[in-house]
């Protein structure tokens, strides 16, 4: 597992297959940001990664509309990961790549360790939702397993532009 670090810490982040490899790795520079953090796997953690996100987005300039889109996303991908799975911890990974910006959530698996879908008729009901609301708001998403095979990666593209616009 490669370790991806900021200046102020160091965080175990799970590698993708579907997008480069970003950011700070081995004391270099790398050409686009990216950012990871795990949580411990509780509803009180989603609040505090939509915080991360939002002081993150803040930070690399993105746009008011791409800040509230990968909020929620994040939130709905990563309320996923709690509910679903017996993840003791989940992991969360931006990173920026050209006009886009991966989100990926990445959990311990569970007892459903199937790929996440859309429910049937979840659009009408209050809860549910969280994967059509994904949807609609990426240009594409999916899932993938864990490197290690233990668990699931859930991720998502989005548009990305800057205040600099």
């Amino acid at each position: 597992m490669p370790l991806v670090t900021d200046i102020a810490h160091s965080y175990d982040v799970a590698s993708s297959n579907n997008a480069p490899s970003l950011g700070r790795c081995g004391g270099f520079v790398a050409q686009y940001p990216q950012d990871a953090f795990h949580l411990p796997a509780r509803r009180t953690s989603v609040p505090e990664a939509r915080r991360r996100v939002s002081a993150l987005l803040r930070e690399w300039g993105a746009d008011q509309q791409v800040r509230d889109d990968v909020e929620l996303v994040v939130s709905e991908l990563f309320t996923n990961a709690v509910r679903h799975t017996d993840s003791e911890k989940v992991g969360c990974e931006l990173a920026l790549f050209g006009a886009h910006i991966r989100i990926e959530i990445t959990d311990q698996g569970g007892p459903q360790d199937s790929a996440p879908h859309i429910q049937p008729g979840s659009v009408d009901q209050e809860c549910g939702r969280g994967l059509f609301l994904v949807g609609a708001l990426s240009e594409s998403w999916g899932s993938r397993p864990t490197d290690s095979g233990q668990g699931r990666v859930v991720w998502a593209d989005l548009p990305y532009s800057s205040l600099a616009h």
